[in-house]
């Protein structure tokens, strides 16, 4: 693949984002190719090292915030068709309580996904206190010469600390889990606004 092929698979692949960020990035890679020539290496060869244009096009969309896209999309274009703005003007009693019924939705259930996740935090915190509550009484009573009453407690705290321990690895993996989806979430809706990939 020549330099001018790789630029027009990714100005298509770009397609959706600001016109500047996309001349940005037109700019930056085609002084990076040319950097690489510079050094000696051939045209295909140079854009070869950059990389896959796909992935390129991909991590660009990934980096982009989410606001951006949007203002892009929601920004008044000169070839907006009047029958256009008059179904949007006509539909507008029907679409805008449907979009907030759906943004609701989804807010709704981001918020309990992350409340189950506090709540799996506070349930940690609590076995890891309990530990500490039932070490810590197991010396008392050990001190006051209880050693029945020293010996369950210690029993209790460390039984506390081994389900704080499984519980510390439970709560890692499921906030790191609703992190992830959310990423999957956000970088999907920014596929949904920009269009279709056309490389």
């Amino acid at each position: 693949m020549n330099k001018q092929e790789f630029l027009d698979q990714l100005r298509r692949g770009l397609h959706g984002l600001p016109q500047e960020d996309i001349e940005e990035r037109l700019t930056f890679y085609s002084e990076m190719i040319d950097d690489r020539m510079e050094e000696g290496l051939s045209e295909p060869e140079a854009v070869a090292e950059i990389g896959d244009v796909r992935e390129i096009i991909s991590q660009i969309q990934a980096d982009t915030p989410l606001t951006k896209i949007v203002k892009e999309k929601i920004k008044p274009k000169s070839s907006t068709k009047p029958w256009v703005v008059a179904l949007l003007i006509l539909g507008f009693p029907l679409w805008l309580p449907i979009l907030i019924a759906v943004i609701a939705i989804v807010l709704s259930v981001y918020i309990v996904v992350w409340s189950v996740i506090i709540s799996l935090w506070t349930a940690f915190v609590s076995l890891f206190a309990g530990a500490l509550a039932g070490v810590a009484s197991a010396v008392y009573y050990a001190i006051c010469g209880m050693g029945l009453a020293a010996m369950s407690t210690l029993a209790i705290g460390l039984l506390s600390a081994g389900l704080a321990i499984f519980m510390f690895f439970v709560c890692l993996a499921a906030t790191r889990g609703v992190i992830w989806i959310t990423k999957k979430f956000v970088l999907g809706i920014k596929h949904m606004l920009i269009g279709k990939e056309t490389v």
